[in-house]
């Protein structure tokens, strides 16, 4: 494989990991962002916890889709995240989300 084919391969993943996405958001309540992934879930808790020097985010999920290139199955029953750096959790609203139609991939 050269280099060219390895790029194709990895656009061709993300744009398949891109549609599963697209297809199941629907299902979820609340996106989760953390320094290393981003989630889909229907259940979300988020506490500090603190040290004493210091403090952490525990953040506990269930029903959750996790956005991952690399993962065989992307859903799971549960997830527990421990870390220091900075957490976003959105509710998703009622309505579908839907790309501007400039962004939309034609399939």
């Amino acid at each position: 494989m050269d280099d060219d084919d390895i790029e194709d391969y990895d656009r061709e993943v993300e744009l398949a990991l891109y549609r599963e996405y697209r297809d199941v958001v629907g299902q979820f309540k609340y996106v989760v962002e953390t320094e290393r992934r981003f989630y889909l879930a229907n259940e979300v808790a988020l506490e500090r916890k603190d040290t004493e020097h210091d403090f952490y985010f525990e953040l506990t999920m269930a029903d959750v889709w996790v956005w991952d290139v690399y993962r065989s199955d992307r859903f799971v029953k549960s997830v527990r995240v421990l870390t220091f750096k900075d957490v976003n959790v959105e509710m998703l609203g009622d309505r579908e989300l839907e790309l501007p139609k400039e962004l939309a991939l034609d399939e």
